[in-house]
């Protein structure tokens, strides 16, 4: 996932996993102990990009943190896990679900500087608010250009057969 010129983005660790994240952007992470509609605050900051100014951490950027919203609790894909020995009458089905929690992203900050503006400026979801403004705005109708060349063509067609 690349991000524009100019924007903010961040790595943050959750559960022991990075991310790459943006103000506006939706992850799965391991779940948390929050409730749906909290704000939680991510304080584990790797990497602070804006535009082209990056700031790497050793470990960790001072004074930077990342502020999204706990929308829901959910369960990931059934994993399938297999295990047979041949001649050995050995056969072993399990399955597990891991338990994520959906974060939005709100808000990247660092060094201690708010990026308000950053919140202010995001871009629609990918669900839902796309397909709401692009429907808002009326189409305009499509013009076709005729043009006389396939008819043209279509005589030379005939002409030579």
């Amino acid at each position: 996932m690349s991000s524009p010129a100019g924007s903010l983005s961040a790595v943050v660790v959750s559960g022991g996993k990075q991310y790459r994240v943006s103000p506006g952007d939706r992850i799965l992470v391991d779940r948390l102990a929050a409730e749906p509609g909290s704000e939680i605050t991510l304080d584990r900051v790797l990497l602070l990009a804006a535009g082209d100014e990056v700031e790497i951490g050793q470990p960790v950027v001072e004074g930077a943190t990342v502020t999204a919203r706990v929308l829901r609790s959910v369960r990931g894909p059934k994993m399938e896990v297999l295990r047979y020995k041949p001649k050995k009458r050995v056969r072993v089905r399990r399955g597990a679900r891991a338990d994520l929690t959906a974060l939005e992203i709100l808000t990247v900050a660092g060094r201690g500087r708010q990026q308000e503006e950053a919140a202010a400026a995001t871009p629609p979801s990918r669900r839902g608010d796309a397909g709401r403004a692009a429907a808002a705005e009326p189409k305009a109708p499509r013009k076709r250009a005729i043009t006389e060349a396939p008819a043209e063509a279509a005589e030379e067609t005939k002409v030579g057969s």
